[in-house]
């Protein structure tokens, strides 16, 4: 109880020095418990549509996917025949059963050509009106769709695009493009999470989205009373035979809900392990917190010592002072996560991806995981300053506070410290040096660990000689007062250490994550003006394929010297070593695309790849299968015949574009695979009349107006749009690891207020011979700076190192250009020094307060 008191009092009466490590802990279980809220509630939302939207058996054709998706190589969704539905009805236990088509392989305009597209890459769905969508949507405007100028959309995407009642649309397909009016708005019963979806009646929808009528995607069938789903399935399926997918609803609503899922988990464990991060940086502050409070209060511990306090009792009293700003720290983040995942719900709401409050889910683990967290690291952190004020003898009570550190634990440390970074530096030569990338990758991984357990733990000596040459560059100008700001950041190099190392693993990070990203685009461009022949790249940026109705645009565009289709599609391969390879990889493409993609060859002439009956493979590929020249291939077409093909080329697989591609000729795969099934184009390359490119940019541009699925790109717009993708994600990546900075600037501020506390006196005595305010100001600032500026240069160094490390590794696949980022790296070293003014700002302000004879009379 005597050492609970003493902790409480101890606590309360430090408060102040405790608030910053206490929002640490804040910021670090608020981000945790935010990502766990928000995912919680994304699944929660998916599970209760997905079972809102699923009859309790749903039959679809063979080829369809287990998740419901209809995208398929030739822009149709897998449809069957319409006498299906009588078979099912015939079925015991069906109370009804009803046909329905959709297709998400589609896009929709408004009478500007505009898309109606969400922008939050959730899914554009058209299909007919049915019966079981009638259970989830609520017709609140119009009517439902009766005939083949009638369309019908969701409540979400009208009030998005401002549509109404007799606007005109058009469904862009791979058939064609239908034109109709809006003669109903519905509602959502459900959440629904950010999908455009559009009603047609079945025929019209039949003939748009396949092309033909007495066909459906699904048939949705509602079983009898007392029939269970199992049942019913075993049923339809006894009636139907085994050449259909028969789902029960917890079969299609857990198939969908996995599909959703592996984008959750990627998203769910990057945040966390950005919260990981900000654990470790807190770490860093919660040791700097505690070790000054312990080293202030050295005589009070040697008084108690003195008294007849145990180390245990000593040890334990500060441990439940860390106990308690765990758990107030703890409780305060679990708070503030919940509103942190309610407002990245409205953000996802602003971007399209719509999420009720009302599905707001806070499991019971969520707030357990947040307090244990917060209050185990906050304990563990603060053990070694625990141990280390066990440790102070009664005799510490006769001595000044702040007394030396032990001499041989800091030659101990500094030998441990280098042993951790060389073992890490020799890491990474090995990575550099291998010769397989996925060989590599360990040692990266084990490298970039030990070299910054490394630099953390040799911090305290290299700050002894980095402040010095940061002094003598930027602070002995400013005089005395530039002299004294690097006396007192040298004063004590563990704690400068350990405050630097806070912002050193976030700018590390950063540093690493630009070199990595600049290498890649630097790669890719350079790739692009070696090997890319062709003047226009012509793609949808959501993955669609090009509609025939759009490769007919592009090539009555007037100005044109070639256009050149590119396809992909699946086959099964039986290769010269007798294995079979099913489900690989085949790229069809005009003759020209030899010309348009420069690709280097090992072997051959990738012309005479696109002769009849002809193709090329990889080297890599080549090797593995004992492949040569003249080699024959059996190819069997999914949807298709079976071709023998011979290899006349032998490709490079040392390249980023088309990497591992396997090329025949569009020609050749007419021959074996029927019209209907001939997947559509990926992308289309266009070459301008030589010195009209310019004027064939705009008329390609004009031609793909009614089309804006499609973006026509130049050598100059691909290589933006490469590079715009990548900054994206940094600029996401730098995002979350701002919060681990953010905690890094916290510990320099309470490394600072905490250093001012401790040097009352000392600053008393200064403002008495002479130093005023504005001087008193500055040092404190200067200070500030150098410690940022410290943790800058180790962690811009550390993480160049390892961002040319990774370098390596991709130049093995192809991406050989390393590139420096320098704008970015100055950038963020002169950020820092600013991030050490403002971090300076309150406890220089403070000091400036003193009152000097106060100060003076301080023990």
């Amino acid at each position: 109880m005597t050492v609970l008191k003493t902790s409480l009092r101890n606590f309360f009466a430090h408060k102040g020095r405790m608030a910053l490590s206490a929002v640490a802990v804040l910021l670090s279980v608020a981000f945790v418990c935010g990502t766990l809220v928000f995912t919680d509630t994304m699944n929660t939302t998916f599970d209760k549509l997905f079972q809102a939207t699923s009859s309790d058996v749903t039959v679809s054709a063979k080829g369809a996917s287990d998740s419901g998706e209809t995208t398929s190589d030739n822009g149709r969704p897998p449809v069957m025949p319409a006498s299906v539905l009588s078979k099912v009805r015939a079925a015991q236990g069906v109370k009804s059963a009803e046909g329905t088509v959709f297709s998400t392989s589609v896009t929709v305009v408004d009478a500007e050509k505009d898309s109606l597209s969400p922008s939050s890459g959730a899914p554009t769905i058209v299909g007919s009106w049915n019966g079981n969508d009638a259970r989830t949507m609520k017709i609140t405007s119009g009517t439902a769709p009766k005939g083949p100028d009638q369309v019908m959309v969701d409540r979400d995407t009208a009030d998005k695009h401002h549509l109404k009642l007799g606007d005109e649309l058009a469904v862009i397909s791979a058939v064609g493009t239908h034109d109709a009016r809006i003669s109903g708005i519905a509602d959502f019963q459900v959440t629904n999470p950010g999908a455009a979806i559009f009603y047609l009646d079945t025929r019209t929808a039949q003939q748009t989205l396949v092309g033909r009528t007495g066909v459906f995607t699904n048939v949705n069938v509602t079983a009898a009373s007392g029939v269970s789903d199992p049942q019913l399935k075993k049923n339809v399926v006894a009636g139907l035979g085994t050449g259909y997918k028969v789902q029960t609803a917890k079969e299609t609503a857990d198939a969908n809900q996995k599909n959703v899922e592996g984008f959750m988990n990627v998203m769910k464990y990057a945040m966390l392990g950005f919260a990981g991060i900000a654990f470790l940086v807190g770490i860093f502050l919660i040791i700097n917190t505690f070790s000054m409070l312990v080293a202030q209060r050295t005589r009070e511990i040697g008084l108690m010592r003195a008294i007849g306090s145990s180390r245990k009792q000593v040890n334990r009293s500060v441990l439940a002072e860390a106990l308690l700003l765990g758990l107030v720290g703890s409780v305060l983040g679990v708070g503030a996560g919940v509103g942190l995942a309610v407002g990245l719900m409205k953000l996802m709401g602003s971007m399209g991806m719509h999420l009720s409050t009302s599905d707001l889910t806070v499991a019971w683990t969520t707030p357990v995981v947040g307090l244990i967290l917060g209050v185990v690291v906050t304990v563990l952190a603060a053990y070694l300053p625990a141990r280390r004020a066990g440790k102070v003898s009664p005799m510490a009570a006769l001595r000044d506070a702040g007394a030396p550190a032990d001499a041989k634990a800091g030659r101990i440390r500094a030998l441990v410290g280098v042993l951790l970074t060389g073992a890490g530096g020799y890491c990474l030569y090995l990575a550099a040096g291998v010769s397989k990338a996925a060989d590599g990758s360990l040692w990266l991984g084990l490298g970039i660990v030990l070299s910054l357990i490394g630099f953390v733990v040799i911090g305290p000596l290299l700050a002894g000689g980095v402040v010095r040459v940061l002094g003598a560059v930027l602070l002995r100008m400013f005089g005395p007062v530039g002299r004294m700001a690097e006396r007192n950041a040298l004063r004590n190099p563990r704690r400068t250490g350990a405050t630097g190392a806070a912002l050193m693993i976030g700018l590390a990070l950063v540093a690493c994550l630009s070199v990595v990203g600049s290498s890649m685009v630097a790669s890719a461009t350079d790739q692009l003006d070696k090997t890319v022949g062709t003047d226009f790249i012509i793609q949808s940026d959501s993955g669609q394929l090009v509609t025939p109705q759009a490769v007919k645009a592009v090539k009555d565009t007037p100005g044109l010297a070639r256009v050149t289709e590119y396809r992909s599609m699946k086959a099964d391969y039986t290769t010269p070593d007798g294995k079979l390879l099913k489900d690989t990889d085949i790229t069809a493409a005009d003759p020209t695309y030899a010309t348009d993609l420069r690709t280097k060859t090992v072997a051959g002439n990738l012309k005479d790849a696109y002769r009849p009956d002809s193709m090329s493979v990889h080297e890599k590929f080549a090797k593995a299968h004992g492949i040569h020249l003249g080699s024959t291939i059996k190819v069997a077409f999914q949807g298709g015949r079976t071709a023998d093909l011979t290899v006349r080329a032998i490709t490079s697989s040392d390249v980023v574009i088309d990497q591992g591609a396997k090329y025949m000729s569009i020609a050749t795969l007419a021959k074996y695979v029927p019209a209907d099934k001939m997947p559509l184009d990926q992308l289309v390359f266009a070459t301008a009349d030589k010195g009209r490119q310019d004027a064939a940019y705009k008329s390609l541009k004009s031609a793909l107006h009614d089309y804006p699925q499609y973006k026509v790109r130049d050598q100059t717009d691909y290589k933006q749009a490469l590079k715009d993708q990548i900054g994206q994600l940094l600029n996401m990546i730098y995002g979350l690891l701002a919060l681990a900075i953010i905690v890094a600037i916290l510990g320099v501020v309470n490394t600072l207020a905490l250093s001012v506390v401790e040097r009352t006196r000392e600053i008393g005595l200064m403002r008495a011979i002479g130093l005023s305010r504005r001087q008193l100001r500055r040092m404190i600032r200067m200070e500030s700076v150098v410690i940022a500026l410290f943790g800058a240069l180790l962690g811009l160094g550390l993480g160049m190192g390892w961002g040319a490390t990774a370098q390596k590794l991709l130049a093995l696949e192809g991406l050989k250009v390393l590139d420096i980022p320098w704008p970015t790296i100055i950038a963020v070293f002169l950020g820092s020094a600013f991030v050490g003014l403002f971090a300076a700002l309150i406890p220089a302000f403070r000091a400036g307060r003193m009152n000097v004879l106060n100060a003076i009379a301080t023990e």
